[in-house]
């Protein structure tokens, strides 16, 4: 089996929505909460400025990610020198991959050859399955977080706490 993590293209833009709305349906069968779908610009623009990515197996799109290098609305003062992962998708034929533990090896080697200290990533405070997922993958539970203003943020976040997660590198 080769994996490979590489920068999604324009081309890949309908995939990614393919993907986000298999996630979405899957969180409505396991979960209370779910994503309410994310604008095509902020999507265009990860793209083009190299900040979403794709996991291939085989040549196949396995699972889609993104990752920002800045998050204060979320991590307010303890937002700097770090690489925030967002939106991790994993198709559903590909699923117990442990797709994280290979972001997290990616992250981890992005990080070192640019200077970056903190892999870090949030989630809803309440879904106790994934707290104890991204816990058993590695990160570090660092506090919960509730989100005063989301503007700029989607829509998903509007009133809700998150679980804030790190990796110091």
């Amino acid at each position: 089996m080769q994996l490979n993590v590489i920068n999604s293209q324009p081309t890949d833009i309908d995939l990614i929505f393919d993907f986000y709305d298999m996630a979405i349906a899957h969180q409505k069968k396991v979960f209370n909460k779910h994503w309410q779908g994310f604008s095509r610009e902020l999507v265009q623009t990860e793209i083009a400025e190299n900040r979403q990515y794709k996991i291939l197996v085989d040549g196949e799109v396995a699972c889609v990610f993104a990752v920002t290098f800045n998050d204060q609305l979320i991590w307010g003062d303890r937002d700097y020198e770090s690489i925030y992962i967002h939106r991790i998708v994993t198709h559903p034929n590909f699923r117990g991959f442990s797709f994280v533990k290979e972001i997290i090896k990616w992250a981890k080697e992005y990080a070192v050859a640019n200077g970056i200290k903190y892999i870090r990533m949030d989630t809803w405070a309440d879904n106790e399955k994934l707290l104890a997922y991204y816990t058993s993958c590695g990160f570090d539970f660092v506090g919960v977080v509730t989100l005063e203003k989301s503007e700029g943020l989607p829509k998903h976040y509007e009133g809700i706490s998150l679980s804030l997660f790190e990796i110091a590198i």
